[in-house]
Order: C-alpha cells, then sequence, then structure tokens
C-alpha cells in the first residue's frame, strides 16, 4: 500500500494512516448520497408554481380602454369598485372556483324509502357563487342604469374579471341576463314583475337564476323543426306544458323561459316557428317541489362539470303564456341576443386568464441556462396571443358600448344595424378564437399544461364549448347572412362606413400607416367579393359564409 499512496474520496485526500477516518467519511458521504437520491424519488417537480394578481389592476388594457371611454366621474367610482372587486376575486372567489371544479353536482333520482325526488346536489361553493353574482350586481347593474348608457360596459367589465374565477357560474347568468331582458322588452308585464325584481336583485335570499329550455330531441339551433312540447290551455289562463327538453343548462335554476306549441280546440298545433310561443315557469313550487317535472338525468360534459346540465320531462308543468301566441322566436331573441354576447365575454375572460399565467410563468420557469422570457421565439408565441385577444377584448368592447346605447335610446339607426350585425360575427369568431389561444396557451407551460391539477385543462374543457353554445360558427355565419339581407344592404352600409371613419381617424398617425393601409386593402377585397356574390346563387352565398363572416371579425377587430 506504501504511507504515502493517496485515496481520493468525493474530494476528500488522506494518506493510508488516515484510512480508517477516511472510511468513516466515505461512509457518511454515500449515505448522504443515497439520501439525496432517495428524496429526489418522491419530491415534486422543482418548478414555480404561476400566479395571477388583481386581474383589475394587472390588466392594463382595460384599465386603458375605461380612462380613455368613461366620463370622468363615472369612471372614478368604477375604478374603485373594480379595484375592491378584483380583490375579492383573487382572495375569496377564486378557491371557491376550484371547489365547484372538484365537487360537480350529483343527481339523486330517490330517496332512502324509494320515493322519487329528482334532488340535484350542488356544493355549498356553487352555492355562494350565486349569493356573491348577487352581492356584485352582476345582473342588477345593466337594469338599475346607475351609469346611463354606460351601464351595461360596466356590466361586461365586471363579468368578463368574474368569469374565470365563476366556477362555470358565468353560464346561468347569461341565462338570467337574457331572462330579464326579455321580460323587459315585454314592458315588464305585472305578472312577471317579481320575476323580474329577482332576476336583477342585489339581495342573496331574493335573487334567482333562469334556465333557457329550446333544445330537444331533434336538436339544436333548428327550434321551429326541432320543438315539440305542446302547451295546453287551462280554464284560469295558465297553460301546462307537455314534452321533453334534451339539454337544459343550469338545471339547479329558480325560473325558466321555454319555447311550447299551443294546442288548439281539436289538439292540433300549427308547426315551423310561426307555431311556437314563449313561456315563463317556475322550476319548483314555494315548498321546493318540482312543478311536475321529472329529472331524466344528468349530462356527462366534457367541460363546463361545475354546473347541472339536464334531461328533463315536462308532464303538465304549470307555465305563463309571455309572448303573443307564435311569436315566440321574436321574443326570445333578445334572449339570445345577450346570451352571445355573454359567450363573448366569457371567451374573451378565458383567453386573457390562459396568457395572464403563461406570462407570469415565463418569468419564473428556466429552461436552456435562462427564463422562458428571456427566449425570444417564446415571447413571439405569447406576443401573438396576445394580440388576439387584445383585439377581441376591443371587439366586446364595441358591441357592450352599443348595447348601453341601444338600451338607453341614445343609438343611432346606424349604430343600432351595426350592433345586429356584430353580436353574431363576435360570437361565432372569439368562439374560435378562444380554442386556440387556449390550446397554444397550455402549449407555452411544457407537460405541466397537461397536468389535471394545474387546473390549466378544466380552462380548455370549459373554453371548447364557446363555438357550440348559442349556435355553432356555421349557424351563426348563416345568420350574419340573414342580417345582411334582411336589411337590404344598410347593415353592411353601416359596417363599411363606422370602419371608414375609423380608418380616417387612425390615418393621422404615421406609425399606423401600414395597418391602415392593410385594413384598406383587406376592405377592398371585401367589397369585390360582394359585388361579384350579388350576381352568383344563394349556395355560392352559403359556402362563403364562414370565411364572409371571419373577414368582417379581423376588419373591425384592426
Amino acid at each position: 500500500w506504501g504511507r504515502c499512496q493517496m485515496l481520493s474520496i468525493k474530494g476528500i485526500t488522506t494518506t493510508v494512516g488516515q484510512e480508517q477516518q477516511a472510511g468513516m467519511k466515505e461512509k457518511q458521504v454515500l449515505e448522504d448520497l443515497e439520501m439525496h437520491l432517495a428524496r429526489r424519488d418522491t419530491e415534486a417537480l422543482f418548478q414555480e408554481q404561476p400566479e395571477i394578481g388583481n386581474q383589475y389592476l394587472e390588466d392594463t388594457l382595460l384599465r386603458s380602454y375605461l380612462k380613455t371611454h368613461l366620463p370622468p366621474k363615472v369612471l372614478e367610482e368604477v375604478h374603485q369598485d373594480l379595484e375592491r372587486f378584483g380583490n375579492r376575486l383573487l382572495t375569496k372567489i377564486q378557491p371557491l372556483s376550484w371547489e365547484c371544479e372538484l365537487n360537480p353536482p350529483v343527481f339523486r333520482q330517490y330517496d332512502a324509502w324509494g320515493r322519487r325526488v329528482d334532488h340535484i346536489h350542488t356544493c355549498s361553493a356553487w352555492r355562494r357563487m350565486k349569493e356573491i353574482s348577487a352581492e356584485e350586481g352582476l345582473i342588477a347593474e345593466a337594469y338599475e342604469r346607475r351609469y346611463s348608457n354606460w351601464s351595461r360596459l360596466y356590466q361586461a367589465v365586471k363579468l368578463y374579471l368574474f368569469s374565470s374565477s365563476s366556477g362555470g357560474f358565468s353560464c346561468p347568468l347569461a341565462m338570467t341576463d337574457g331572462a330579464a331582458k326579455v321580460i323587459e322588452s315585454l314592458g315588464i308585464p305585472g305578472s312577471l314583475k317579481n320575476a323580474f325584481d329577482r332576476l336583477t336583485s342585489r339581495d342573496p335570499e331574493k335573487f334567482w337564476t333562469s334556465g333557457q329550455w329550446m333544445t330537444e330531441r331533434r336538436g339544436g339551433s333548428d327550434v321551429a323543426s326541432g320543438t315539440e312540447t305542446v302547451a295546453r290551455k287551462q280554464p284560469d289562463g295558465t297553460y301546462r306544458l307537455y314534452g321533453f327538453k334534451w339539454f337544459t343548462s343550469a338545471a339547479d335554476s329558480d325560473m325558466a323561459l321555454t319555447l311550447a306549441r299551443i294546442a288548439d280546440a281539436e289538439g292540433q298545433c300549427t308547426q315551423g316557428s310561426r307555431g311556437l310561443s314563449l313561456f315563463f315557469l317556475r322550476v319548483r313550487d314555494e315548498e321546493g317541489k318540482l312543478n311536475n317535472i321529472q329529472v331524466q338525468r344528468l349530462k356527462d360534459k366534457l367541460g363546463t362539470r361545475q354546473m347541472a346540465t339536464a334531461e328533463l320531462w315536462l308532464q303538465g308543468a304549470r307555465a305563463e303564456l309571455i309572448s303573443a301566441e307564435g311569436r315566440g322566436v321574436a321574443a326570445i331573441s333578445h334572449m339570445l341576443n345577450i346570451t352571445r354576447i355573454h359567450n363573448v365575454i366569457s371567451a374573451v375572460a378565458s383567453m386573457r386568464r390562459m396568457i395572464s399565467l403563461s406570462r407570469d410563468y415565463a418569468c419564473k420557469r428556466v429552461a436552456f441556462g435562462k427564463l422562458l422570457k428571456d427566449h425570444p421565439l417564446h415571447m413571439q408565441t405569447i406576443a401573438r396571443m396576445e394580440v388576439q385577444v387584445r383585439g377581441a377584448f376591443l371587439l366586446l368592447m364595441e358591441i357592450v358600448r352599443l348595447l348601453g346605447l341601444a338600451e338607453t335610446n341614445l343609438a343611432s339607426e346606424q349604430e343600432q344595424l351595426l350592433l345586429r350585425l356584430l353580436v353574431p360575427v363576435a360570437k361565432l369568431y372569439t368562439g374560435k378564437q378562444t380554442s386556440a389561444v387556449a390550446v397554444e396557451a397550455m402549449e407555452s407551460f411544457g407537460g405541466q399544461g397537461y397536468m389535471e391539477d394545474t387546473g390549466l385543462p378544466v380552462i380548455l374543457r370549459d373554453a371548447l364549448v364557446l363555438s357550440i353554445w348559442e349556435g355553432t360558427t356555421n349557424i351563426l355565419s348563416l345568420d350574419v347572412l340573414r342580417s345582411l339581407a334582411k336589411s337590404q344592404g344598410q347593415v353592411m352600409a353601416a359596417f363599411l362606413s363606422t370602419v371608414q371613419k375609423k380608418l380616417a381617424l387612425a390615418s393621422g398617425t404615421e406609425e399606423l400607416s401600414p395597418a391602415v393601409q392593410r385594413a384598406r386593402e383587406a376592405i377592398r377585397s371585401l367589397r369585390q367579393f360582394m359585388a361579384a356574390a350579388g350576381s352568383e346563387q344563394a349556395l355560392t352565398m352559403e359556402l362563403a359564409a364562414r370565411d364572409f363572416s371571419y373577414s368582417l371579425a379581423r376588419i373591425y377587430t384592426g
């Protein structure tokens, strides 16, 4: 061995005379190494969790928009409330959202003694969301009109902030807002005053949510041929409804608006859309018993699992006719307009939440020796998503601004025509945008984006419904064509005139000239297509409807 022979163990240099001491130290080092490896087998991945702060204060575009457009006094009040609401969302409401996801509704058809109860049990967090919606005036704000024509925009901003933290409760709020709008459009008749007051209440004890029961066994958007529910008039003037509702969202709501066909004395019903009338019904009576309604089952959905969606049998449900007979589709169109706008709000909110998390993660995650934010390609990807969500946000704000003007009788004819066009255009386009952005944003987290307990897959799943609910992309594209035809070109003239005015304002800024030029080229192409299409058959226009609607969305957004 030799006295001068050296041993090197983990950086410990020693002579043979120190072998015993070195052996002990070697044993300790190996034990430490084994322990370290054992810990590494069980410890979590060392990545920092992306976080969000006060979503109002962090949203620079939202704050800039409000500062630009709102009157100073309104801005002062709104700013204080939104800052407070942003803190409440972060500290109180967001944790409830995750509870709603982890505790979806459960359907119990029978009690322990075999009695039919059809009870849909929702978690306490879901019920708390309903109370919070009332306290924050998420429906009331639009109908109190404290800020005149700006009230609707302010409500939309609160819903936009609430949506991604709502645990799916933004869906029943959409239908609740739509129901309130229908009742208001009917002049709030005496028999519906209690319902309207409850739908727009700030008191959690009084606040109601509403369902929208339109889809039946034959399918969704084609209500004219798909509605089989029959309404039979009673001696007291009310009606009894008999039929099967295939897809009823927020089945735990307090009331619903639904379409049905009125049977005549011989039991015959008028077919087509002219045979449809609109009815109001309470889901349960004062004792909590279902209104001659049986729940067949809850739907097993890809997303929005936090919310109870059910198949319902109406077996003589007591209801009130609220539209003119045969004018149900026209009456419920007010509801569809509002729910489509809510769809846009949810789409923009989902994109904003995913990008906020992606941005924060880029400031924390180290890969290949530097933070993600210091990789140009990664930042280019986030920037492209940011452009999408900013454009969608501004389109949303334009729609709710126009709606606020219309609701306070301040909208010009051109603004009313523009609103009619932009609602389906924005709904169909943002519904597609949000799916694409959500997938792209999920990818920016790498493998972690695919992990269920990060909460990111929930956002993607819930976003996918937004291109389907309230009319698919194709259905809405055809609706766009109908709006053009029905107005005999006035809607398109209003669109082009408004866009030209916006471009004229922007053309004075040198930095914007390339963008202005591209927008003008797009308008030129649109005009050329319309001129050529004027002589084409209806089939040609139908085949172009989707691309045509996308073009309208991109031009106006730009």
